[in-house]
């Protein structure tokens, strides 16, 4: 995964890549407990690996006690425009809606990063309301978008 989240193209808009693999390494090691110290949400993490079986990159949800979870994913650039970032957040939804209850389904982007705006309209996101945004919104250029988890998410 070092050199998947290592491509420079991902941080285009936001965050830079990890410092090395010790990091990385230390960083799932705190994720790998899937909870928050507390235990009030759930941190769930899944790489991306296309048919090929190469890594891609990941998704990971954070499962709220109010039945939201706010997502996010990173793909190595090499994979963009193949279907296989909308491919892998939908099964996250997916299982977020049938595992674990979730019921709102949140993202938090940089304003100008149109690639994943692009990607969660797709999707069936759409900006948040004003108090939504508010909520979720740490920092004034960034876009809060959500949507409303529905029974036609699982394809069996």
């Amino acid at each position: 995964m070092f050199r998947v989240l290592g491509d420079p193209a991902i941080y285009e808009f936001e965050n830079e890549p990890p410092q090395s693999e010790a990091w990385l390494t230390e960083r799932y090691r705190r994720l790998e407990s899937r909870r928050s110290a507390d235990g009030t949400e759930h941190w769930l993490n899944w790489v991306v690996r296309p048919p090929s079986g190469e890594l891609a990159g990941y998704v990971q949800a954070t499962v709220l006690p109010t039945g939201a979870s706010l997502i996010a994913y990173e793909l190595n650039s090499r994979h963009w425009r193949q279907g296989i970032g909308r491919s892998a957040v939908q099964a996250m939804l997916d299982e977020l809606r049938t595992q674990y209850g979730v019921h709102t389904f949140v993202a938090v982007l940089k304003a100008r990063n149109f690639r994943s705006e692009g990607l969660l309209r797709r999707l069936g996101f759409v900006p948040a309301g004003a108090a939504q945004a508010a909520a979720y919104r740490d920092e004034p250029d960034e876009l809060v978008m959500h949507r409303a988890a529905t029974p036609t998410d699982f394809r069996p």
